[in-house]
């Protein structure tokens, strides 16, 4: 089965500008991962092509990256998403008066884990890519975004600390 999904971000800003948002992933100067609520992007290498990481239990492996511009992630064979065979990329695309930052996860997979996408991982993905584009939007433009969790976000999210604190404790 197919998972395609879509996050975007209109920007009135020159393409190079919003272009360091991708650039800034996985280093300390970050304006595009939002770190703190959300498991950082962790890379190996940095940002470069044969890098590899992920966040949490989300693995990947860069597989293209044009500063400024792209950078593919080619999901891993361990991890949750073991079974989905795809990539997730973060794109800049000029328009006339306007750039989109953009953010595609596509793939294949059996349907129990589209189920396990639909259910479980999107969800947490969608609200974890619009916090992201909330803060480059808030970087870059100096604005105060804020997009709010679903009540089964915040309820997934809760168990996964619950989860987490008694493996460490």
């Amino acid at each position: 089965m197919k998972v395609l999904n879509i996050h975007e971000r209109l920007f009135k800003l020159p393409p190079e500008h919003v272009g360091q948002a991708i650039d800034s992933l996985a280093s300390p100067s970050n304006i595009l991962w939002p770190v703190g609520k959300w498991p950082p992007l962790e890379l190996d290498k940095g940002l470069y092509q044969g890098a590899s990481g992920g966040h949490s239990f989300i693995k990947y492996t860069v597989v293209e990256y044009v500063p400024g511009k792209r950078v593919v992630f080619q999901f891993d064979q361990d991890g949750a998403l073991a079974a989905f065979d795809g990539r997730h990329y973060f794109e800049v695309v000029p328009r006339r008066d306007h750039v989109f930052l953009r953010h595609i996860v596509e793939g294949e997979c059996s349907f129990k884990d589209w189920m396990f996408w639909h259910l479980l991982i999107g969800p947490m993905h969608d609200a974890l890519l619009e916090d992201g584009l909330d803060l480059a939007e808030n970087k870059l433009t100096g604005s105060s975004k804020t997009t709010r969790c679903s009540l089964w976000v915040t309820c997934l999210l809760y168990m996964i600390a619950r989860k987490q604190a008694k493996k460490s404790g």
